[in-house]
């Protein structure tokens, strides 16, 4: 049940009254633009930032004018969505530029890109993210150039995000897009489209802005929800700043439109997020890779984290380090750069609050982390999880962890399947997300590809909700996930507990009673090191680095060692030297009500 909305004045008349005349309107506005060039005097990272940009912005020159050499049904998410990509980033290079600068080749540049994308016989309003992402590159295309372009190319930019960007989203049925009340990213990269061009074409065609806009405020709230209680994505870093970079964007451009965000950065989670997001980093320079998450970290700085850095004066949310690489080597800048360099000029530190060692959140996906510290010498980081496979990116993964020490990932989650495209043209079906369907058949979506139980080697039940159910901070810091409903009719109960009973170690307790029908109960942890398999335990290497695993609770037991490598499907990702280290449980080793208790400890070298 909801406790919380957003503002939503939104009407014709809201719209006349409130909406900002002059443009640019769009993020930057006249007291925003002023104070991003005198920024632009005196800040080495606006000023670096900038330079990057501006770099991009001439390597634009480099390439022809966008274009669309796809037939209408070939076109899916792994083309044209590159495309939509595509003219965002260099809308976004070469717009910031001219506004600084007005050099007039940037803005005939501007002019030919535009022409171009709108003369596309369609944005695929079949993969609706291709819509927003265009809309929103055309819209700042056209605000940001004021009335600097040719009159012909404004009307024919805003005739196009009426026509191929908004009135595909009111479909003829009367129907919403899913999209409009999802709660994926979707939700928030479509939106930002549609509320840019709304605001685009206002004076135009006020009715259909303002029903659009409206729509946006109602529809976001369902993707934000999703942050909440504590501020988990739950569908991971990756998707973190890819929707919530779309949020930011469209909380930005209320706010230089209407003078409000209509309460987004105060929606519950929204803001804690950050703090998440800050935690998926892990020393070893990987991400805490759940989900369809990828496992780097970018390299040029997070420009949706600055965002949450301009509202609070956080240093910990400003990544200075990165924003002052040398531009040339800042390869990978967001396609959302010229926007994001807007709040970046607006940051003013305010001081650091700390980040914390021990953390969870609760939501659909729940996440804990233990971690030693910016200062820690041994490196450690833990991630664990419950949530269940039906979740938007989600995998059968309740009870799951990753382990670091050292700097050495031991503990890993496959992690990411790839370019999606790929695989769906081989008619196999990746978001089929019923108990059955094909998507768990892949090693990094079932449970079989992750560091958790599996009982009578089945799959975990999709609908099975894992919680979090206890949790201590402190110097030892525990968590207790209840997995009992991922083995429903297999097992009457299974709690697993984390604990970080040193700093160089992690002790993993599992409490089972199983039912009748369970006849094998496998511990398993995913690595990519190289296993020596002992009596009551295993040895650990990898760059020179050691890890001893010691099964506590039955010392006399011999693990056993599955290479992935190659994966058990071609559609798998490759990840070498995969491996699944198993301890088998059979029925017979069973105590007296049909308990078991395991416990494990995976210890780092003594002398570290």
């Amino acid at each position: 049940m909801k406790t919380f909305s957003l503002e939503n004045p939104i009407s014709v008349a809201f719209l006349q009254e409130s909406l900002r005349k002059d443009s640019p309107r769009l993020v930057l506005d006249e007291e925003r633009e002023a104070n991003l060039k005198a920024r632009l005097e005196t800040d080495a990272v606006v000023q670096n930032i900038y330079a990057a940009i501006k770099l991009q912005a001439e390597a634009v020159f480099e390439k022809s004018v966008i274009n669309l050499d796809i037939p209408l049904e070939e076109r899916s998410q792994d083309n044209q969505l590159d495309i939509s990509r595509d003219l965002l980033h260099r809308i976004n290079m070469l717009a910031m530029a001219y506004r600084i600068e007005k050099d007039p080749r940037m803005l005939e540049r501007i002019n030919e890109e535009v022409v171009a994308a709108c003369d596309f016989p369609t944005w695929n309003p079949k993969h609706f993210l291709d819509v927003g992402e265009m809309s929103l590159g055309i819209a700042i295309a056209i605000d940001w150039t004021g009335e600097d372009l040719p009159a012909a190319t404004v009307e024919m930019a805003k005739e196009a995000l009426i026509e191929k960007g908004i009135r595909p989203s009111w479909p003829e049925d009367g129907k919403p897009p899913g999209w409009a009340y999802g709660h994926s990213n979707w939700n928030q990269v479509c939106h930002g489209g549609m509320v840019a061009a709304a605001i685009a074409i206002a004076e135009r065609d006020p009715d259909l802005s303002a029903k659009t806009i409206h729509r946006a405020i109602e529809g976001m709230a369902n993707a934000l929800d999703s942050y909440g209680p504590d501020g988990v994505y739950p569908e991971g870093a990756t998707y973190w700043g890819y929707g919530t970079s779309f949020s930011v964007v469209t909380a930005a451009m209320f706010e230089s439109a209407f003078g409000t965000d209509f309460g987004v950065f105060d929606y519950p989670g929204f803001k804690e997020s950050a703090v998440f997001r800050i935690l998926c980093d892990a020393p070893s320079g990987l991400v805490y890779n759940f989900g369809d998450c990828g496992e780097r970290t970018g390299k040029s700085g997070d420009m949706t984290l600055a965002w949450f850095a301009s509202k609070t004066g956080n240093k910990s949310f400003f990544e200075k380090e990165k924003f002052m690489q040398d531009p040339e080597q800042m390869e990978n800048l967001s396609r959302l750069a010229g926007i994001s360099l807007v709040w970046i000029a607006e940051y003013e530190e305010q001081g650091e609050e700390a980040i914390p060692t021990e953390w969870k959140g609760d939501g659909s996906n729940p996440i804990v982390f233990f971690t030693g510290g910016e200062n820690d010498p041994h490196k450690y980081y833990f991630g664990g999880k419950g949530g269940r496979g039906r979740v938007s990116h989600g995998n059968m993964d309740g009870g799951s962890f990753v382990f670091e020490l050292d700097g050495v990932r031991w503990s890993v989650d496959p992690g990411m399947t790839g370019r999606y495209g790929r695989i769906e043209r081989t008619g196999f079906g990746l978001w089929d997300m019923r108990q059955e369907g094909d998507r768990w058949k892949l090693l990094n979506k079932g449970n079989f590809g992750h560091s958790t139980i599996s009982v009578n080697n089945q799959l975990h039940d999709v609908e099975g909700m894992s919680a979090i159910v206890e949790f201590e901070s402190g110097e030892r810091p525990e968590a207790t996930i209840d997995t009992t409903a991922a083995f429903a009719g297999l097992l009457r109960s299974a709690k697993r507990k984390f604990t970080k009973d040193s700093g160089r170690s992690l002790l993993v307790e599992d409490e089972i009673e199983a039912a009748d029908e369970a006849q094998l109960i496998t511990w398993q942890l995913i690595t990519q090191a190289d296993v020596e398999v002992t009596r009551g335990g295993a040895a650990l290497s990898q760059d020179g680095k050691r890890l001893t695993l010691e099964i506590l609770s039955h010392p006399g037991f011999t693990p056993s060692a599955i290479s992935l490598d190659p994966p058990p499907l071609e559609l798998d990702t490759m990840k070498e030297g995969l491996k699944r280290l198993e301890i088998r449980f059979p029925a017979w080793t069973l105590e007296a009500n049909n308990r078991l208790s395991i416990k494990v400890r995976l210890v780092g070298d003594s002398h570290k």
